[in-house]
C-alpha cells in the first residue's frame, strides 16, 4: 500500500487565530519566503467559508491565495503553492465573532479534530496538525467533548477507541519542544493537587519508556533523559519533601535497568539550563521529565512561543501542534505570529515514518 503524503491541519477554535495562522503559513509560502516549501501537501480539515474569511485577513486583496475546495486529501498532493486546499470536515458560520467563547465554535473544533484523526488512524494521512482550540468552549459543547480537557485526552481516547482497546492501554504524554529543549510532562491537564497524586512509580515509569520509546525513533538512537525532581532541591535528601527518595530515585535505576538513559533527579530549577541546547554547544540532556504541567512548560514558553511545539507521544499517529492557545485578544485584526503553526508543521514532516 502506497503511503499518504497529506497532512491534516484541523482549524481549532473558529473564533481564535488557529484560522489565521494557518491562512498566512501558506501565504508564506505562495511569496516565497521561505526555502522550502512548508505547507507542501498540506490541506485544511475543516470549514470552506472559514477559510476564505481567514485568507482575507492575511492576504485582503486575494491576489497571493486561492482558498480551494477538495474533496479528499490526496487532491492535496498535487497542489501548487498559493492554493489553500480544505476538505470540509465539518461546518460552521462563517459570521461568528472573534475572540468569543461559543459552544458551537467548540464542537466545530472538535469535530474537525475527530475527523482528521480518523483519517490518520485510518492511513489516509500521514500527520495531522491541530491549530489551537478554546478548552471552555470545547466544555460548552457538551457531549462528548465536555469529558475532554484539551487535544490530547481526545486524540487519546479516538485512538483507544480505533484500536479497540481501553483507555489505560493507551497511554500518552505531552512532549514541549523548540529549538534549545524539549521537556515530556509526567501529568498533563490536572490542577496541582491533583498532579500530585499522580506521581506515583508506575506513572513515572509509563513516562520513561515512552520518552525513551518516541525520542529513540525521532532520533535515531537512544535518548539522554534527564529527570526533574519535584520538590525544591530536588528534595535535598527528604528535607524538602520524599517522593524523590520514594518514587523518582527507584523509577530512574528501574528504568537504567532496562536499557534507558535516564538520569536524576536533579533540581527543578536549574535542570533545563543543563538540558539547553546553546549555539555551539550541546546540552547535556536531549529531554527534561517533568513531574507536572507548569514545572515543564514554563521554561518551554519562557524561551519564545514562536518556536514552540506540543508533540503527543504515544499515539499511533503523528500529532503536532503550536505552543500557544486561541489569542482570543488579537484575533480578527490580521497580526498573528504564524511562527509556531510553521514549526508545528516542520516538525510532523520529520516525524512521519
Amino acid at each position: 500500500m502506497t503511503k499518504p503524503q497529506a497532512i491534516a491541519i484541523t482549524p481549532g477554535d473558529p473564533c481564535g487565530i488557529g484560522p489565521e495562522i494557518i491562512a498566512r503559513a501558506f501565504l508564506n509560502d505562495a511569496l516565497g519566503q521561505s526555502d522550502v516549501a512548508v505547507t507542501r501537501h498540506c490541506f485544511v480539515a475543516g470549514d470552506f467559508n472559514l477559510m476564505k474569511k481567514a485568507a482575507l485577513l492575511v492576504d485582503p486583496a486575494g491576489q497571493h491565495l486561492e482558498v480551494r475546495l477538495i474533496h479528499q486529501p490526496t487532491d492535496a498532493v498535487s497542489l501548487p503553492s498559493g492554493v489553500l486546499p480544505v476538505v470540509q470536515a465539518a461546518s460552521v458560520a462563517a459570521n461568528l465573532p472573534w475572540g468569543e467563547i461559543r459552544a458551537e465554535a467548540g464542537r466545530f473544533a472538535g469535530d474537525c479534530v475527530i475527523w482528521a484523526t480518523q483519517a490518520a488512524l485510518n492511513h489516509q494521512i500521514a500527520a495531522l496538525v491541530t491549530a489551537p482550540l478554546h478548552k471552555e468552549a470545547l466544555s460548552a459543547a457538551g457531549a462528548p467533548y465536555s469529558s475532554f480537557p484539551g487535544h490530547t485526552e481526545l486524540l487519546q481516547s479516538e485512538a483507544a477507541k480505533h484500536k479497540g482497546v481501553p483507555l489505560s492501554a493507551m497511554p500518552v504524554r505531552m512532549m514541549l519542544a523548540n529549538d534549545e529543549f524539549r521537556t515530556v510532562l509526567v501529568s498533563i491537564h490536572l490542577s496541582l493537587r491533583q498532579a500530585l497524586d499522580v506521581i506515583t512509580l508506575p506513572q513515572l515509569m509509563e513516562t520513561l519508556r515512552i520518552t525513551h520509546q518516541s525520542l529513540g525513533l525521532m532520533l535515531g538512537r537512544p535518548p539522554k533523559i534527564g529527570v526533574s525532581g519535584l520538590n525544591p532541591h530536588a528534595g535535598e535528601g527528604g528535607l524538602f519533601g520524599r517522593e524523590e527518595i520514594e518514587i523518582i530515585e527507584p523509577a530512574i535505576s528501574r528504568a537504567r535497568s532496562e536499557g534507558i538513559d535516564a538520569q536524576g533527579p536533579f533540581a527543578p530549577d536549574t535542570v533545563f539550563m543543563r538540558a539547553r541546547q546553546k549555539t555551539g554547544s550541546k546540552g547535556e540532556f536531549d529531554v527534561v521529565v517533568a513531574m507536572y504541567h507548569d514545572q515543564g512548560l514554563i521554561p518551554v514558553k519562557y524561551m519564545g512561543l514562536d518556536q514552540g511545539v506540543n508533540v503527543t507521544l504515544g499515539l499511533p499517529l503523528v500529532r503536532t501542534s503550536p505552543d500557544h492557545g486561541t489569542a482570543f485578544d488579537i484575533a480578527g485584526q490580521g497580526c498573528a505570529d504564524a511562527s509556531s503553526m510553521i514549526a508545528a508543521i516542520r516538525m510532523a514532516r520529520q516525524l512521519i515514518p
